[in-house]
């Protein structure tokens, strides 16, 4: 007898798939087992694909691909279809792949295998369904694992519905399935079902069944009346009996369906749970209906049958939706094909329905706390609805990955009362607004009660802004509200060990002053265990705070606590903009916040953001101000479009997927919520000239010294210069660390790190004499001009003492005289320009690659020489307050 005689009396069939012809071979038996006649055929890759249930085919070419790459054994259970969709038998295959390999790195195969007819019920029988093989547990086994995972991944009802739509159950799918949700009655006294986290979503059912019937109604997906059928049979559930006293409390919503039109659920629409159908009686009774024939159906639920017969359905199972004793809803599968639901199809059916009623559950409660943050979060965010002529403001807020995603970041844009600074409070007769403050802040925290208290200060801040109060007072008078505010009742602390005595006094972090209305401080710090102190214990906030004059672009900025802004000037370059600044809020009741003034000008934009736009994915200050600095530099304009953009361009940094390949050094990766405010100055149309006049004036108004940013105009050369300006007064030589790191933000860009750190040097030796060697102040400028890679640095110190420096041979053991030396030996070309009153030293460095020799022709030991003339600089300012050019 030959092979094929043998194969074709076990009923098994032969065939082969070639991914190179594209076509499937089959014997006869194999062509009568796909519903073909019983004779050899060829048949196309569309051809075979068309005799297959989709979903089994979707999952064969997964099998098959993974069998290609493991070069192992392909099984899978196939159900084969007539030309009218019908399911015409289960077959089982087996096959092995031949692997071809091409040089130019292609795969080709060819799969060999045996198809084999798996026994199913036979059609006439009420009972049906033979005895369950090894290879049906294994994958009912396998469903139900992949059905738990794919149901707890789900972070929506409507996702939860979708997967629940694409189960395919293991010999019996259902083609028509759906989710009912118990919800109250106006009126009503109780009710046991989901009135929140199911009925309350109205998302759809099952596996992307875009079909929300979002109405109250009963339907059996399809159809369904009602009856327990073999209520006590196995795989049968019932939960306590509160179930059934509220049966009239209630009625049954659709929130999805699969296998229906939305036409099909409107006879079960407005459904209450007395109406004699299935899904009511399994919410009534706690208990699973399961009716295997359309005779039982019938028989039971006469009164509802009508509504069901049309869709010639032969079996349909209804399970209660229970969670920890509480009935959800109802879950209806109704089958083309006759069901026995024998025990252990009962037993898979049962097992979903928990999953699935988990699962809606979750996903309940996520969307309600989702719902619920997401609405905190927005009543406590301001919306930038001032508008400023000739400024732009944009803002972004975006709350932390985890948890209820609401924190205690936040920014505010405030107007300031009119004609309170002269010219610059006015609002002005052509509408132009007067000063505003803008506020960016993060209250310690990620939880309701950071939510909370930031709405708190906040509140306060526009308060005390309004009042017409400077920055420092804002902000003093700020952290001795919040001070203020942490003070609570001994008996609300939990586990208070001082109940009864009165307020109990959690205050400042390590401070001992007692606040207005505390009590003498017990119940204090100490007595808080760690659970305590999160729950109850003091919050601190850090917080920036700055008035904006929108006509002279002049800035006043009092800090606490937070990260300095950054500037990025009109020629790409950004700098962190150091400010003076004072302890968070909420430390000590009575701190000083000193303010700092600078000048924005036309063509800058000014950015203000909390730490977690710096420090999320692990980064510090330095790694994650180094992230963010090219994507600065990179953007361009001042106007919305352009500031909109680079405010998501800076998140995607933090957010996006680009973050992913740059992590920081720290081991911690915890996000962090990211407030992020945009302030540009927009270049006026008339600005063209290619170099503005820097008044001396700016310098040293602020308190403590002021940093400024010298201006640069529109329609300049391709490469506009950069420049800097600041003041280091007698009182404040640690000042000249600050004029230090300016230098280097000005030159983060400089090819040779030789000669940045001779700059560095020189600077700090030329302010150094001036505070030594003088009375006054030491006025700082510094520019560089040219291409990359050509560019030369000036640096000018100026002072207001007559007496000039000459060079001198110090010996080996005296402590002064190298300065001039230095600069002889290390720059390339210096000199000394007496002034009206005093004079200006000053240096230039020429930009060359590392390991460049200096030209010999340049200048560098000898003599100082004098000040050359630079194009498009602007001549030396006439009068006795003559000094380096200043911020303009």
């Amino acid at each position: 007898m030959r092979t094929e005689d043998l194969l074709a009396a076990i009923a098994t069939g032969l065939w082969r798939w070639d991914t190179v012809s594209r076509t499937v071979t089959l014997d006869a038996e194999a062509a009568r087992l796909l519903g073909l006649p019983a004779e050899p055929a060829v048949l196309s890759e569309s051809e075979a694909r068309a005799r297959f249930h989709p979903v089994d085919w979707n999952e064969v070419d997964g099998i098959v691909h993974l069998a290609v790459a493991e070069e192992t054994l392909a099984e899978a259970r196939l159900r084969i279809m007539d030309g009218n969709g019908r399911v015409l038998r289960t077959v089982r295959s087996r096959a092995k792949p031949v692997v071809t390999s091409h040089e130019d790195g292609r795969r080709d195969f060819v799969m060999y295998g045996t198809v084999q007819e798996v026994a199913e019920p036979q059609p006439g029988r009420t009972v049906e369904g033979g005895p369950v093989t090894g290879d049906w547990r294994r994958s009912r086994e396998a469903f139900l694992l992949d059905a738990g995972r794919a149901l707890a991944e789900a972070r929506s009802t409507e996702e939860v519905l979708r997967v629940a739509a694409s189960l395919s159950m293991p010999g019996f799918s259902p083609d028509g399935l759906a989710v009912f949700s118990v919800t109250a009655l106006p009126g009503a006294p109780g009710t046991t079902g989901a009135t929140g986290p199911v009925g309350a979503t109205g998302a759809t059912s099952e596996a992307g069944a875009a079909g929300a019937a979002g109405t109250a109604g009963a339907s059996e997906g399809s159809g369904g009346p009602d009856g327990p059928g073999d209520p006590d049979g196995p795989g049968a559930t019932r939960t306590p009996g509160p179930a059934a006293t509220t049966a009239s409390a209630g009625r049954l919503t659709i929130i999805g369906h699969h296998g229906h039109t939305a036409d099909d659920v409107v006879p079960f629409q407005e459904m209450t749970l007395d109406t004699d159908y299935p899904a009511a009686e399994v919410v009534r009774t706690g208990r699973a209906v399961y009716l295997p024939t359309p005779e039982s159906y019938r028989a039971r639920y006469p009164s509802t049958w009508h509504y069901v017969q049309r869709f010639e359905r032969r079996s349909w199972a209804f399970l209660p939706l229970v969670v920890a004793g509480r009935t959800l809803g109802t879950w209806m599968a109704a089958f083309k094909h006759r069901v026995a639901f024998s025990p252990d199809e009962r037993s898979v059916l049962t097992t979903v329905a928990r999953m699935l009623a988990q699962a809606l559950d979750r996903a309940g409660t996520v969307e309600s706390e989702r719902e619920l943050s997401l609405g905190l979060q927005r009543s406590m965010m301001p919306t930038l609805g001032l508008q400023v002529p000739g400024m732009t403001v944009v803002a972004r807020y975006v709350p932390t990955g985890g948890g209820l995603q609401v924190g205690g970041d936040w920014y505010d844009m405030i107007p300031l009362p009119g004609g309170r600074s002269g010219a610059g409070g006015r609002s002005g007769a052509e509408g132009r607004p007067g000063r505003f403050a803008l506020v960016i802040g993060d209250v310690q925290g990620h939880d309701v009660r950071a939510a909370g208290l930031m709405g708190q200060l906040r509140t306060a801040l526009r308060a005390y802004a309004s009042e017409g109060h400077r920055p420092d007072a804002v902000l003093a008078r700020a952290s001795r509200f919040l001070v203020g505010l942490q003070e609570y009742p001994a008996q609300a602390v939990p586990g208070g060990r001082d109940a009864g005595a009165g307020t109990a006094r959690t205050g400042a972090v390590g401070g001992g002053g007692s606040g207005a209305g505390s009590g003498s401080g017990a119940g204090g710090v100490t007595d808080l265990t760690d659970e305590e102190y999160i729950v109850s214990g003091p919050r601190f906030a850090t917080c920036l705070y700055l008035e904006v004059d929108p006509e002279t672009g002049v800035i006043e900025i009092a800090r606490a606590g937070h990260p300095d802004p950054v500037i990025r000037t009109a020629d790409g370059m950004a700098v962190v903009r150091e400010t003076a600044g004072g302890l968070p809020l909420g430390i000590e009741e009575d701190s000083d916040y000193p303010t700092t003034r600078l000048v924005l000008d036309p063509g800058e934009t000014l950015m203000l953001c909390t730490d977690g736009l710096i420090e999320t994915g692990g980064h510090d200050l330095a790694t994650g101000w180094a992230r963010l600095r090219p994507v600065l530099e990179a953007a361009g304009g001042t106007g919305e479009a352009a500031l909109e953009k680079l405010a998501d361009d800076l998140v995607q940094a933090v957010h996006g997927p680009a973050s992913h390949y740059t992590t920081g050094p720290l081991p911690d990766r915890r996000e962090d919520d990211v407030a992020l405010l945009l302030l540009g100055r927009d270049l006026p149309e008339d600005r063209t000239g290619a170099g503005a006049a820097f008044d001396g004036t700016a310098l040293g108004a602020g308190t403590g010294g002021d940093a400024g940013t010298a201006g640069t105009g529109a329609g300049r050369a391709p490469a506009p210069p950069r420049r800097i300006a600041l003041t280091v007064a007698q009182a404040e030589p640690e000042r000249i660390a600050d004029a230090r790191r300016q230098l280097c933000m000005l030159l983060h860009d400089w090819e040779n790190a030789e000669q940045l750190d001779a700059a560095e040097l020189m600077v700090s030796e030329m302010a150094t004499n001036v505070l030594v060697h003088t009375d006054g102040d030491a006025l700082l400028y510094a520019e560089v001009r040219g291409a990359r890679g050509e560019r030369r640095l000036r640096v000018e110190v100026a002072d207001t003492s007559d007496e000039l420096p000459h060079v001198r041979t110090p010996g080996e053991l005296a402590s002064g005289g190298r300065g001039l030396v230095l600069l002889g030996m290390l720059a390339d070309a210096w000199g000394v320009d007496p002034r009206g009153e005093g004079k200006s030293i000053w240096f230039e460095l020429h930009e060359r690659e590392e390991g460049e020799e200096r030209e010999k022709g340049e200048e560098g030991a000898g003599a100082p020489e004098s000040r050359p003339a630079r194009p498009g600089a602007p001549p030396d300012p006439p009068g006795p307050a003559a000094g380096p050019p200043g911020p303009g």
